[in-house]
């Protein structure tokens, strides 16, 4: 068993000598970008199929004239390097053609988060500066309702048909109707489009505050891609991606279209995640590969189990979030021969990669990483007598931290502060500069290595928790739920749910003064109507005083340990049941049956 690991091991070494020259410092002039490599896969590739989408196909030839029409529109409007462009759009190819146009020019393409509406979304277009607002007609409703929040001219607005139930408004201007009769050929532009020329922003909630723009650069986009390409999936042009996550995250633009992009292999577009359509769609569409994260992976094992689960064209899967009480489950169900765990952030400077095909980790990284002691309860580095911060011992967890260098750049948020409080320094010698992550990882015994260390997620800390695949800022969504009248002030934290990824919400209240019990149909209505779906806490807890430290930090310690458990809160508690939109007091029957996993959630 032991040979059988080394060999194993060994024969993914010429795979990592490619990923690492991937690594090797360019210059920012460097030219490259996605958009020229789409162009590549034109010339060399041209009938092969790019995208399978709802009965429709398109090849990388038909594609890159696409989106070459898309580019010459956007520039007869004005658009010009540097610019940025904010884009709504759900899963179709028609995202890929906008994303690919506006990086043809050099143009940012900045990614909003279909779910977000109202206060958010106007946040979202401003804080990115954004000349104009290309939207999907999926999405005409959220634009509709912020339009005179937005300082944007009638014009500014871009509509890209869908359905083609709506006609483009008159405030619009029709992209699909304007791209039919534009130029195919391939922009000069691109020619001058840089790896240090800025692709995309991409929306994070990060800690504190309405969501972040994290700048995602041509360097790091192509990096990132290509080593999923090269030594993780290693895809080919034969292969066929499953990619059914968010393309406005990075998970599933970077790290599955992208290395599908480099490869030049098919990708297979759904606009949602369906458990029951999952095996189907794989077999009939022979996609050899799959983006996941943790709560697909669940979602996929709750369907019943069929004898003929493991007979289906799937190789390889990669994505973050696959914890390891069903790793070895899902893995074996699904037939997996490599499992492609990953560990990053959309604007963090370092990342791991399970690229050894380990079981059970996000593997390695060449980059300067650390794992320093971190106070849970306090919420606070643990930092020494002369004010440094200390490593801790192999295997026990730590918090995360990337050392930030010429070679591995922090390129941050839009917002410079923003930027500056994620960055800890004089952490072990006075001047350095290190990117905090936010997140607690330990190292753990994967076997014959290459002398690697390997790396485990523990958890997240301090103000923000993920549910649902998404990012939530506990500091945003206290804001929210302090604007309800009834409200004084909210404490919101992660709790465990049994038989879930992540973490979900959780808000202990203390009301105004005068107010004996909350009314729950009003502050219902409030929280459905202020926060997408994925950030309204599942679970209430009315406190008569909230706890805070001497400098009046929310304290989170004790709520999360207790939690939502009958037995342990004396405090009043309430719950939003899966399809309910009202909440209601939690009682022990129901905490039974979300701790057996039979809540639904």
């Amino acid at each position: 068993m032991i040979k059988k690991d080394v060999l194993r091991t060994l024969c993914e070494v010429p795979a990592l000598i490619k990923a690492k020259k991937l690594l090797k410092p360019q210059p920012d002039d460097t030219p490259d970008c996605l958009g020229a490599r789409v162009a590549q896969n034109a010339m060399r590739l041209p009938r092969r199929s790019a995208f399978v989408f709802e009965g429709r196909e398109m090849n990388w030839s038909q594609f890159n004239a696409e989106a070459n029409r898309y580019a010459a529109v956007f520039r007869a409007r004005g658009l010009r390097r540097g610019d940025a462009v904010s884009v709504l759009m759900e899963n179709r190819i028609e995202f890929m053609v906008v994303v690919i146009a506006l990086n043809k020019l050099g143009v940012i393409a900045s990614l909003i988060n279909t779910n977000l509406t109202h206060r958010p979304l106007v946040h979202c277009v401003t804080t990115a500066n954004s000349r104009m607002f290309l939207f999907g007609e999926e999405c005409l409703q959220a634009v509709a309702e912020v339009r005179a929040e937005l300082e944007l001219e009638d014009g500014d607005y871009l509509y890209v048909p869908d359905a083609g139930t709506i006609a483009a408004p008159d405030w619009t201007l029709d992209m699909a109707a304007e791209a039919a009769a534009a130029s195919t050929d391939n922009p000069a532009e691109t020619e001058s489009v840089t790896i240090g020329d800025t692709a995309f922003y991409i929306f994070t909630s990060g800690t504190t505050g309405l969501p972040k723009a994290a700048v995602l650069s041509n360097r790091r986009y192509l990096a990132t891609a290509g080593i999923i390409h090269v030594a993780g999936l290693q895809l080919t042009e034969h292969d066929r991606l499953y990619l059914c996550l968010p393309l406005y995250h990075g998970t599933g633009l970077m790290v599955g279209a992208g290395a599908a992009f480099l490869a030049g292999a098919s990708m297979f577009i759904r606009r949602k995640f369906s458990a029951s359509q999952f095996l189907p769609e794989v077999r009939e569409h022979r996609t050899t590969a799959f983006v996941y994260i943790g709560e697909l992976c669940r979602y996929l094992l709750h369907v019943p189990a069929r004898p003929d689960d493991a007979d289906n064209p799937l190789r390889g899967v990669v994505g973050n979030g696959l914890r390891p009480d069903v790793w070895h489950q899902f893995k074996s169900r699904f037939g997996l021969e490599r499992v492609i765990e990953f560990y990053g952030s959309s604007e963090g400077n370092i990342g791991f990669v399970n690229l050894l095909n380990k079981d059970c980790t996000v593997g390695s990284s060449a980059l300067p990483t650390a794992l320093v002691q971190y106070d849970v309860d306090r919420d606070e580095v643990v930092r020494d007598g002369a004010g440094r911060c200390v490593r801790v011992e192999a295997g026990e967890p730590g918090l995360l931290l990337g050392k930030i260098t010429a070679h591995t750049r922090f390129e941050g948020y839009t917002s410079a502060e923003a930027t500056e409080k994620k960055i800890l320094r004089d952490v072990f010698e006075p001047g350095d500069a290190w990117f905090n992550t936010g997140d607690l990882m330990r190292t753990v015994d994967v076997g014959f290595a290459l002398g690697l260390p390997h790396y485990q997620f523990v958890d997240r800390i301090g103000d923000t928790f993920r549910w649902k695949g998404e990012n939530v800022s506990t500091n945003e969504v206290g804001e929210i739920i302090n604007q309800h009248p009834q409200v004084a002030l909210s404490n919101v934290f992660g709790v465990e749910v049994p038989g879930t990824d992540g973490r979900a919400g959780m808000a202990a209240l203390r009301l105004v003064e005068g107010v004996e019990s909350l009314d729950l149909a009003s502050f219902s209505a409030h929280v459905q109507a202020e926060l997408p779906p994925y950030a309204r806490p599942l679970f209430l807890r009315i406190q008569r005083e909230i706890d805070t430290t001497g400098t009046f930090k929310l304290l989170k310690g004790d709520l999360r340990k207790q939690g939502y458990d009958p037995a342990q809160v004396a405090d009043v508690l309430c719950v939003l049941k899966p399809g309910s939109s009202v909440y209601e007091p939690l009682d022990q029957d129901w905490f039974d049956r979300i701790q057996s996993g039979a809540a639904g959630y």
